[in-house]
């Protein structure tokens, strides 16, 4: 594998409380996540029996958290490798490089916190197949 790019990896975030109380995770110091954030969003209500994402990007890194329910992620890196992942822990979050072909499968009660280091732009979504091989398998080295 080439170390040119980045690999999909879990991020432990910060949980403060205990059982009798709850817990509450925040993130707010420069350099607690590998990007500055720029967008926010989440997704919810999924029917169990559609699989989302199927895209990569040109730029944009992005950290998936299952702050609810869980989530199946799959990602694809540019040397073809697959890597599964099972989001369930509200403080566990998921690192998705731009160069990760990604589909997420969502329980029903699953909501999705995404954070996001680009805003949202239509031309740094790659979402045919082809073309996110054409444009990143040259760093795997094929």
């Amino acid at each position: 594998m080439n170390s040119a790019y980045l690999l999909p990896h879990l991020i432990t975030l910060p949980r403060l409380g205990e059982p009798s109380i709850g817990y509450i995770s925040v993130v707010e110091a420069e350099g607690a996540l590998p990007f500055r954030v720029e967008r926010v969003f989440w997704t919810y209500y999924t029917p169990e029996s559609i699989l989302r994402g199927r895209h990569a990007h040109h730029r944009t890194e992005q950290i998936l958290v299952a702050v609810a329910g869980r989530i199946v992620v799959t990602a694809e890196t540019p040397d073809g490798t697959l890597h599964t992942f099972r989001l369930e822990e509200p403080n566990v979050g998921l690192y998705l490089p731009p160069n990760a072909w990604h589909t997420m499968q969502y329980s029903h009660t699953a909501v999705q916190l995404v954070m996001a280091s680009q805003p949202y732009t239509e031309t740094d979504y790659i979402r045919d197949y082809d073309e996110y091989r054409r444009v990143w398998a040259p760093l795997a080295g094929h």
